[in-house]
This record gives C-alpha cells, sequence and structure tokens, in this order.
C-alpha cells in the first residue's frame, strides 16, 4: 500500500498551480501561499537521488523564497531519507495512515451522545456558497486549535477542491455556521486521501468526525476509488477512524531543511 499511498502523492502534487520536477523529484507550489502544508515535494516511488538531486530539489524551493519540505511514504523509497537527512534535512514528524476498502466501510448510524447542552449534530451537508466555504475553512481553524489562519484563500481552496472532483463536507452548527467538516482529494491511481477532518470543540463529542469520513469515504467509492486513506493525530482519532472501517497500513515521512 505503501507505494499506492505515494503514486497518489506525486499525482496529487503534479494537480498544484505550479509544478516542478528534478531529480525524481516533484514539487507542487500555490502562489497563493507561503504555507509549508501546501508547498511541499515528494519522492518518485523507487527514486534513489544523487547529491546533485537534492541540491536542485533545495533550489526549486529557494528561488520562491520558501522552505524545502517533503512528506513521503518511506517504505516506497527507502533511499531518499538518507539523501536528504545528507543534505541536512531533519524530520519534523512521523505519522502513522489508516486506510479503507469498500469493503470496510461502515457508515455510522448514530450520532454518539454530547453533552445535553449542545444540540445534536445535523446531516451531513455538501457545501454551495461562499459563506458556506467560509464557515467550513474558519470551523477548521479553529479546530486545529489556530495551527493555520482562516482566510479568503483558504475558503477558495476548499472550493477548487470540491469543483476540481474532490469532496468537501460539513454539518452545520444551529447558527448556520460549520460544526465540523472534512476534506478528500480528487481519486488519482485507485485511491484518495481524506485529510482535514476537524471539529469545532463546541461540538465535539456528537459524531461529527465520524460522519463526515464516512460521507466522504463512500462519496469517493461511489467516484471508483479502490481505497481512502487519511493520516491521524492521536488515539481519539484513531478510533473514530476505526469505527468507519479504516485500518493500520503504513507512515508516512515529513522532513524539511531550514533556511
Amino acid at each position: 500500500m505503501g507505494t499506492d499511498v505515494q503514486s497518489f502523492a506525486v499525482a496529487n502534487l503534479r494537480r498544484r498551480p505550479v509544478l516542478v520536477e528534478t531529480g525524481g523529484f516533484v514539487a507542487g507550489f500555490d502562489p497563493g501561499t507561503t504555507s509549508p502544508y501546501i508547498n511541499y515535494a515528494t519522492p518518485l516511488p523507487g527514486t534513489r537521488p544523487t547529491a546533485r538531486d537534492v541540491e536542485e530539489l533545495i533550489e526549486a524551493f529557494r528561488v520562491r523564497d520558501l522552505k524545502p519540505r517533503l512528506e513521503f511514504a518511506p517504505d516506497a523509497a527507502p533511499e531518499v531519507e538518507p539523501a536528504l537527512r545528507e543534505a541536512g534535512f531533519t524530520v519534523e514528524a512521523v505519522h502513522a495512515y489508516l486506510v479503507c476498502t469498500p469493503d470496510r466501510l461502515t457508515l455510522p448510524q448514530d450520532t454518539e451522545a454530547g453533552p445535553a447542552e449542545v444540540p445534536p449534530a445535523g446531516p451531513v451537508t455538501v457545501p454551495s456558497t461562499d459563506e458556506d466555504y467560509r464557515a467550513i475553512d474558519a470551523a477548521l481553524s479553529e479546530a486545529f486549535a489556530g495551527e493555520f489562519a482562516s482566510s479568503l484563500e483558504g475558503a477558495a481552496r476548499l472550493r477548487r477542491i470540491q469543483e476540481d472532483g474532490g469532496a468537501v463536507r460539513f454539518v452545520r452548527a444551529p447558527d448556520g455556521g460549520c460544526a465540523g467538516g472534512a476534506t478528500c482529494s480528487a481519486p488519482a491511481v485507485g485511491t484518495a486521501e481524506l485529510a482535514g477532518v476537524g471539529t469545532r470543540p463546541a461540538f465535539r463529542g456528537q459524531g461529527i468526525a465520524a460522519a463526515v469520513t464516512a460521507a466522504l469515504t463512500e462519496t469517493m467509492f461511489a467516484r471508483g476509488a479502490q481505497s481512502v486513506w487519511l493520516e491521524y493525530s492521536g488515539e481519539g482519532s484513531r478510533r473514530v477512524y476505526e469505527r468507519v472501517g479504516y485500518q493500520p497500513r503504513g507512515t508516512r515521512l515529513y522532513m524539511s531543511l531550514e533556511h
């Protein structure tokens, strides 16, 4: 599965507005943001990079005044990590990923009981207006404790995901905003990445994460994906995803080079 996930990472980066391919690496850039979580590179499966290959990759970031950064499944390109370390890259994180296949998907029938003062979660909804996308972007920013700031550019990226073959789903809050949501990229090489599952603190414990995860996964299977994968941030979220049908399959490595 590591090769499938890595092949997807390559195909997904090739969708970026600006693409650079050099020495067995693919780097995708979005001029609308300097975020290192949007602007990064990944190796082709089986890449055996030379020192010169890594230098050319670094230069592709430096000319844009961006931090050189990569995300990849190390088992699909085992010679990449040593080459990056030799050039001074360090590990930011190692994230496990889970995979769901059509035969494993379990659709939640009921939401989990939350605090009595919080209204029950509503149905999973497809965003349709600019206000919806702005509300989702703001909710995810809050859910991830300000790890990224909500912005018009962020809302526009969410709309592009929905309009370019991916999917965005959310649960509407009682005030008409967003209680929680998530996104899924358009399928490529038979799989799709589900990401950004977040619930605003006031609405946690109502099954929103499970509901949007299941809805997005089901949508991708209906579009022909043979699997959907995601990364998780803790044991609590892992249990939510496993209840939907996701199973552990491997790890992804995040490496970067300080200026």
